[in-house]
């Protein structure tokens, strides 16, 4: 099999200091559909390893905030980034914002969850859209009215079936596959923009 690709994203990410790859999904999507701006406030559901807590921290710049939680313990090498809190917990357990320090909503949420797979793909694209169907049962807590999401997804006819069902939160709804997205991966994203809360 074919790993080039991991091989240029994955040099790329360790010298621009960047803890996964998978930040140049991020950064292509946002560069796209402008996603993240200056001193926005934004969450990142099951951030670990971290790579795009980084990159939005970078883009927010001192103004803005960016909250990571994860069910994993705390990656302590983003802790001295002053921008940036990390709460090891479950975010479908959080009642409020005010549980992660804020006391309004998310400009962003921004969403680069996955279950553990299992390498059965039934099984993991079931998975996948539980979680994902979770964050849209959850966006009324967190994010703002006019504010956006970036979820990624597993393909399969269900997610797609959901997925366009939610259409209407958002005044503006696209779908990506990034190109630093393995080819053989299912994996593509939802950037969702304006959201009527």
């Amino acid at each position: 099999m074919n790993f080039k690709v991991k091989d240029h994203y994955f040099k790329k990410a360790k010298k621009e200091d960047f803890l996964a790859r998978s930040v140049y999904k991020l950064e292509e999507i946002d560069q796209k559909f402008k996603v993240i701006n200056k001193g926005n406030t934004v969450v990142d559901f099951g951030y670990h390893p971290g790579s795009w807590t980084q990159y939005t921290s970078r883009k927010v710049g001192e103004d803005g905030k960016v909250v990571g939680i994860d069910i994993r313990p705390l990656n302590k090498k983003l802790l001295h980034i002053k921008n940036i809190t990390l709460f090891e917990q479950d975010i479908f357990e959080v009642q409020e914002t005010s549980q992660l320090g804020v006391d309004h909503k998310f400009d962003v949420v921004i969403s680069d969850m996955a279950p553990n797979t299992t390498g059965i793909r039934s099984v993991d694209q079931d998975r996948s859209l539980n979680l994902v169907e979770k964050v849209f049962e959850v966006l009324p807590v967190f994010l703002k009215e006019n504010g956006n999401l970036v979820i990624k997804v597993f393909d399969s006819n269900q997610a797609q079936k959901f997925l366009k069902d939610q259409k209407g939160l958002f005044k503006q709804y696209d779908f990506l596959k990034p190109k630093s997205t393995r080819s053989i991966s299912k994996e593509f994203f939802v950037i969702g923009r304006g959201y009527k809360a």
